[in-house]
């Protein structure tokens, strides 16, 4: 226990984003990352702090891309540039349900 809680003080919880995955969930499932924690827990269990970013770190890059989805959000990105730049040449045309021409429902 700190002597001096700075995150209580200020009324913050920097460290809740990493263990929320472990935290008990609604309807007793299973958050949706917390295979990928697990499994960089269990990884860095017993091997200290330098040891364990060295031998842990593909189990890391897998559970911080599960909560962040950066990868996901690059790859995204590219493939609507591509879309972007074969609609300006030309090459494709997108369905009028994609561009909101399509006939109002009943």
């Amino acid at each position: 226990m700190p002597f001096w809680g700075l995150q209580k003080q200020l009324g913050i919880d920097v460290d809740n984003w990493l263990v929320r995955q472990s935290m008990p969930q609604p309807h007793g499932q299973a958050a949706a990352c917390h295979a990928f924690e697990r499994e960089w827990v269990e990884c860095g269990h017993g091997l200290g702090q330098t040891r364990a970013r060295r031998e842990c770190q593909l189990e890391y890059e897998d559970f911080m891309e599960c909560m962040k989805r950066t990868k996901l959000a690059k790859r995204l990105r590219i493939i609507l540039e591509q879309r972007d730049r074969m609609i300006k040449q030309g090459k494709y045309t997108p369905p009028d349900y994609h561009m909101g021409k399509e006939e109002p429902r009943p």
